[in-house]
C-alpha cells in the first residue's frame, strides 16, 4: 500500500475519501472537533460528520479527526440535579475496594480490581 503524503491529505471536494478532507491544522473556519465543540460549551447535535483532517504516519495509517459545522452544532445540555446524583453514586461504587471495603479515595484501576493497600499486601504475602 502507497503511503499516504501530506498532498494526499487535500481533498475538498471528497472526491478520494468520500468527504471533504483537509490536512492536519488546516481546516478551513467554520469546522470544529468533537473536542473543540466541547470546549466551547457545544454538540454535534446529531450532525453527521462534514469533514475530515488526516496526518499521514510513517508506519502505520493516517491519523484522523472528524470535523463538524460549527453553525449546526447546539449548545450542550445542562446538567440536571438526578444526573448529578447518579453520576455521584457510579464514582462513589468505582471508589470502594471490593476486598477491604473502604473507600481508597480513587477510581479503583479494573486492571488491579483493588486499592493499592490491597495490592501491596498481596505482593508482600506471594
Amino acid at each position: 500500500m502507497k503511503r499516504l503524503t501530506l498532498a494526499d491529505c487535500f481533498d475538498p471536494d471528497g472526491e478520494r475519501f468520500d468527504i471533504p478532507t483537509f490536512p492536519w491544522r488546516l481546516a478551513p473556519e467554520g469546522y470544529a472537533t468533537y473536542r473543540q465543540l466541547r470546549a466551547c460549551g457545544l454538540r454535534p447535535g446529531g450532525q453527521p460528520v462534514a469533514a475530515q483532517i488526516l496526518r499521514p504516519r510513517r508506519r502505520r495509517g493516517p491519523l484522523t479527526a472528524y470535523l463538524y459545522r460549527i453553525d449546526r452544532a447546539m449548545p450542550v445540555r445542562p446538567m440536571t440535579p438526578a444526573k448529578r446524583a447518579a453520576l455521584a453514586k457510579a464514582n462513589a461504587a468505582q471508589r470502594i475496594c471490593p476486598n477491604c471495603r473502604r473507600d481508597a479515595g480513587y477510581r479503583i484501576p479494573r486492571s488491579r480490581g483493588m486499592c493499592g493497600t490491597c495490592v501491596h499486601k498481596e505482593q508482600r504475602a506471594a
